[in-house]
């Protein structure tokens, strides 16, 4: 990181935070919810202005950036007890922290056909996986994260064990009901059925297994902004253990 950039000494977890956690679905998969997370949210999106995005080689439908490393700081502070509380989360289990600022940009015509349909972050169970708003301070423009099942295998998640037969139904199902539509997924399809949302909040952090089936809510009508300031601004973690 440039040495231009000084961290503010108060980016850390704010104590007056609201905790929440869910259990979605058939599988009661824990989803953690924290309202209000830091103490100086605009900091980051102040960084992120002036950050270099550049677009994701990978499936990712947008432009990323390294986010800085004081944020993976607080995670690493503030998380521990929750994540042991609401994941069972063991020592030794999270031995790297990931985190990257993103931008969604890509037009709903360019996407590849696993990028139309729910993702998973990785098959191994105790990952995780996190998404920080930094968007919808004024108003909720923008869509947040949504959990699937799918429908033929009745899978909420997918593991080493369920991975094979998950690939084999994925081409199953395109073989019966075609590709997926160039297009996000936000609702209910002929393949995959919605069983939770959570909303973009400014300064809401979501945290969720890796293996869960999910995608960013990005409806019709989404303006695909690359400017930090003004578009779906979040910071995308993955606490792993590799």
């Amino acid at each position: 990181m440039s040495s231009i950039y000084t961290p503010p000494p108060n980016l850390s977890a704010n104590p007056s935070a609201h905790i929440e956690c869910r259990h979605i679905g058939r599988e009661q998969q824990p989803v953690l919810v924290i309202d209000d997370f830091l103490n100086n949210p605009d900091w980051l999106v102040k960084r992120a202005s002036e950050a270099p995005f550049k677009p994701d080689p990978g499936l990712f439908p947008g432009h990323r950036t390294p986010a800085p490393s004081v944020y993976t700081d607080a995670l690493e502070r503030a998380l521990p007890p929750l994540l042991a509380k609401v994941f069972d989360t063991r020592p030794g289990d999270i031995t790297r922290v990931e985190s990257s600022y993103s931008l969604v940009t890509q037009t709903p015509a360019s996407l590849k056909p696993l990028q139309r349909i729910p993702h998973f972050d990785s098959r191994h169970p105790r990952e995780l996986a996190s998404i920080y708003f930094l968007c919808n301070r004024l108003n909720e423009q923008y869509g947040g994260t949504a959990f699937y099942r799918h429908r033929s295998t009745g899978f909420e998640s997918i593991t080493e064990e369920r991975f094979k037969r998950y690939m084999q139904a994925l081409e199953a199902d395109a073989q019966q009901v075609g590709l997926p539509a160039a297009d996000y997924i936000y609702s209910d399809t002929k393949v995959f059925e919605k069983i939770a949302e959570i909303p973009a909040r400014y300064n809401r952090l979501v945290l969720y297994p890796c293996t869960s089936l999910h995608s960013g809510v990005i409806r019709p009508g989404f303006d695909f902004s690359q400017e930090p300031t003004n578009a779906r601004l979040s910071i995308n973690s993955f606490l792993v253990s590799r």
